[in-house]
């Protein structure tokens, strides 16, 4: 067969698809069926299932290896009476939107999903309300998919009986846009999941993390809020990792921070606001990150900082009456505060540039007491504080001597 009849042949394939391609309506009486698992069984790859309102009581249902185009409507359920999956994909080209799905089993061997895709690639998952979920989507070495606009909510009482919402393992370019989750075990979770995008979500009063994801490279955050989860974000075993414009906030406990930085390298974090969480940004192993015009408000600690970090950038942010701006273990390093606002800084400007003519020096000795002895932070307000403080500001013995931010802002950063 010559080049020209190969391409013909294949052109003749390809309308073929479409030219034989239907649309199969689902509903009680009167359509095509009223069983959505019967109507998959029955179709054809690039045919489209419409599912008009009603409650549909079904469970696992099978889409392998073709492509299919489900949606809903206004009123559309899939109640699977905790038997298992909502649905179970293996195929390529896939849209699932406009319905609810609701009642997932809850299995403490197996992972039962309304939405599992297994080696599914362009891929669409949209207007999904799930309720009463173990796992909301579990998406497993798939890519080129978009995951926008859906509700997931669980009821679980303990991490052991409940799932992650938006659950990544081994994708690649993925994105995950405009998801309300909340009250499971991780709002967001990836694993060894790439070049993916993660914007405009809200996740809030999960158990564990508003967003969890390790061995994670090339991802970028942008504008979610993680609100009163068990601690907001962590962030651990991942290279060039870009978070710009999220908030994070009321992320509080004795164990809760707004985002853990473990073992990261060459990220960058901008614009972000950290409001009134327990520790702002807990860093330990990092390297080459920069942090630049954050605002870290309210916090008890603003940043607390750990072993192993080198060649961190602090820089242009806001430091607004956090009860301890700065925590450090051990050496500066090679890591850098410089440019920034702190809110507790009472030094003057006489040449009126916006730059204190007297260097900052954020480190408390009371933050490296608590950090020994929690005890003492029941004398946070008293005077004999104020003292020592002042005592090791003058004099630096326990916390690092060349720690100062030598050009601290007389105002505050704006973007």
């Amino acid at each position: 067969m010559n080049p020209k009849t190969t391409i013909s042949f294949l052109l003749f394939l390809f309308s073929a698809c479409f030219v034989f391609a239907k649309t199969i309506t689902i509903c009680k009486t009167g359509c095509d069926f009223n069983s959505i698992k019967t109507a998959v069984d029955s179709s054809k790859s690039g045919d489209s299932l419409f599912i008009k309102t009603g409650l549909y009581k079904e469970s696992n249902i099978v889409i392998y290896k073709k492509s299919l185009y489900i949606t809903g409507e206004k009123g559309t359920v899939i109640d699977t009476q905790n038997k298992g999956y909502g649905f179970s994909v293996e195929a390529t080209d896939i849209i699932i939107k406009n319905l609810t799905i609701k009642n997932i089993e809850v299995s403490y061997t197996k992972e039962y999903a309304a939405i599992l895709l297994f080696k599914s690639y362009d891929f669409v998952i949209e207007n999904i309300t799930v309720e009463r979920a173990f796992f909301g989507f579990l998406v497993q070495k798939s890519k080129d998919g978009i995951i926008k606009n859906n509700t997931i909510s669980g009821e679980g009482k303990a991490e052991a009986d409940s799932g992650n919402a938006i659950h990544l393992w081994h994708c690649e370019n993925v994105k995950v846009l405009n998801n309300d989750v909340r009250r499971m075990r991780d709002g967001i979770y990836l694993e060894f999941g790439n070049s993916s995008y993660i914007a405009n979500n809200y996740s809030t009063q999960n158990m564990r993390y508003g967003l969890h994801f390790m061995f994670s490279n090339d991802n970028a955050y942008e504008n979610n809020t993680f609100e009163a989860n068990g601690a907001g974000v962590a962030v651990m075993f991942s290279k060039r990792i870009k978070m710009f414009n999220n908030l994070f906030k009321k992320n509080w406990g004795t164990a809760s921070y707004g985002i853990l930085l473990k073992e990261i390298n060459d990220a960058e974090l901008q614009h972000n606001i950290f409001e009134d969480n327990t520790i702002g940004v807990n860093a330990d192993g990092t390297n080459r990150i920069t942090f630049t015009e954050n605002t870290f408000k309210n916090n008890g600690y603003a940043i607390k900082v750990h072993g192993a970090c080198y060649d961190n950038i602090y820089s242009k942010n806001n430091f607004l009456h956090n009860s301890f701006d700065l925590s450090y273990s051990g050496k500066l390093n090679s890591n850098k505060f410089e440019n920034n606002y702190w809110s507790n800084y009472t030094g003057y400007d006489l040449d009126k540039d916006g730059i204190g003519d007297v260097p900052y020096r954020p480190v408390k000795l009371f933050s490296y007491l608590v950090n020994r002895t929690p005890e003492s932070i029941v004398l946070l307000r008293s005077l004999f504080i104020d003292i020592i403080n002042f005592s090791e500001k003058v004099s630096p013995v326990f916390t690092p001597e060349n720690l100062i931010d030598n050009k601290p802002l007389m105002r505050k950063v704006t973007w």
